[in-house]
């Protein structure tokens, strides 16, 4: 993998990561933009002692273009785009609309590819390793920010997921504060840890996973199970079989088979629902540790937690989604009308012949 970081006119940061070691990179941004200004604020919620990240400029983001408009897609002649040059393998840039910026964190985008009628799914594995190199590298660089507590990679797909651009990418939040969700994670592996004398959570629920009935696919290095009480109608997480806190924890051997494992998981998910239905709409969402502090979660460390994904959709059955209404929206209490156990025998349904 080759490196190659340069600015956009505006200022912003993008950085090329490319499969060629002799690629160069030296196209410049040509359009006369203006430098970016961000109103992104934190501001926490004494109720229910979380944060909530206002960002009114995001109001002016780009929304649906034509695939002739598209500002992932390479730059070429006079149509310009956020990537200067006129082709790439994946490309990572400061998003222009960012819900978290300066001390408040910082958002990036990720371009899976160039090509802007491909998928995650649609991707080899060598494009789909070079991802993966790139969502590590960002983890690095982004925890030795002074306001970075916590890196978050993810994958939102499809419009009913709310996607306003259709490129296949994805996005990095680099939070200044651990997450409530990831907050929630340390505090039941601390209780669990105290309770059973220093056993972990994860490795636990992990080992009693790979034991049932609701594994979609198993490799020598990964795990894919639908959890026991799953909150989405089709929802598989994905553990590295080997604990690590986060990206940069996994050894040659889990790095090497995850674009086989992943991208399998993927393609059985556009075949849920049957082969003439239209792409299946997710999030895909890597758990990593905090980089921050962790004195309010009593005996743990970064060791503790389990790196994971975790892929979800939001569509219940052909033609329908899956709503957060009432009780998930106000009370955040889910409730699923997919059966776990029968989710995971879909998802062997439709495996790779």
């Amino acid at each position: 993998m080759k490196k190659t970081s340069t600015r956009l006119a505006d200022g912003r940061e993008l950085i090329y990561y490319d499969l060629a070691d002799d690629t160069v990179r030296d196209a410049v941004d040509r359009r006369p933009l203006d430098a970016t200004v961000t109103t992104s604020e934190i501001r926490r919620d004494e109720l229910l002692g979380d944060s909530v990240a206002i960002a009114s400029h995001r109001q002016g983001r780009t929304y649906h273009p034509p695939a002739d408009e598209c500002p992932l897609c390479p730059s070429e002649g006079d149509r310009l785009s956020e990537i200067p040059d006129s082709s790439y393998d994946v490309v990572v840039f400061e998003n222009r609309f960012p819900s978290l910026a300066g001390d408040s964190g910082r958002c990036e985008v990720v371009c899976f590819t160039s090509d802007h009628n491909a998928s995650f799914a649609s991707l080899g594995e060598r494009q789909a390793r070079l991802v993966l190199d790139a969502w590590t590298d960002r983890t690095s660089e982004l925890s030795h920010l002074p306001s970075v507590e916590q890196v978050f990679c993810f994958e939102n797909r499809g419009a009913e997921i709310g996607v306003t651009l259709q490129h296949p990418h994805g996005q990095i939040y680099a939070y200044p504060f651990t997450t409530p969700r990831t907050a929630l994670m340390l505090r039941q592996v601390a209780a669990h840890k105290e309770a059973t004398g220093g056993e972990n959570l994860f490795d636990a629920v992990v080992e009693r996973e790979r034991a049932g009935e609701r594994v979609v696919l198993e490799g020598e290095h990964w795990v894919a199970f639908v959890p026991y009480a799953a909150h989405w109608p089709y929802e598989v997480h994905l553990y590295p079989k080997r604990r690590v806190p986060d990206l940069l924890g996994l050894d040659e051997a889990a790095r090497a088979e995850f674009p086989r494992v992943y991208l399998e998981l993927l393609r059985r998910f556009d075949r849920i629902f049957g082969e003439n239905e239209p792409p299946t709409p997710y999030i895909a969402a890597w758990h990593q540790a905090p980089f921050g502090p962790l004195d309010d979660f009593d005996g743990v460390t970064r060791d503790d937690f389990a790196l994971h994904l975790e892929l979800f959709t939001i569509r219940r059955t052909s033609g329908k989604l899956k709503f957060l209404a009432g009780s998930e929206s106000g009370m955040n209490v889910f409730i699923n009308d997919v059966p776990p156990e029968r989710a995971a025998e879909r998802l062997r349904e439709v495996a790779s012949s």
